[in-house]
């Protein structure tokens, strides 16, 4: 029954990503977009997500259950490599190959950073 609880993580995760990236995307800068902003919160968002509930899984907080709720379900429906990859693609096609580089070193960056924060804030909190 553990595969449930991916379904339902994803279940929250797949619209929670689809709603994030269209308020984020018009906040910034409407539907002519250059910069993928969307996709690169989302992305931001489940790194830190999954590093506090890795943060977590250490400090013995966070059940198995959990993890396949949080981690594999809400986080893998969450976060979007294939859009990140098709974003990052059209810019370059476009000519904007700083912007479609940017994209890449920002979100590797970002995503670490936000792995690695949400890891130690929940260790500290819960250890």
């Amino acid at each position: 029954m553990n595969w449930l609880l991916v379904v339902a993580g994803a279940a929250v995760g797949a619209p929670l990503r689809y709603l994030l990236d269209r308020a984020v995307q018009a906040r910034l800068d409407g539907p002519d977009a250059v910069f993928p902003w969307g996709t690169f919160v989302v992305n931001a968002t489940a790194c830190l997500v999954l590093g506090t509930l890795a943060g977590a899984a250490l400090a013995g907080a966070a059940s198995s259950r959990l993890q396949l709720l949080l981690g594999a379900g809400l986080c893998g429906a969450l976060s979007t490599y294939s859009t990140f990859s098709y974003e990052t693609l059209r810019l370059a096609e476009r000519g904007r190959g700083f912007l479609a580089a940017a994209n890449v070193v920002m979100s590797v960056l970002v995503g670490l950073g936000a792995v690695h924060l949400g890891s130690r804030v929940a260790r500290q909190l819960l250890g």
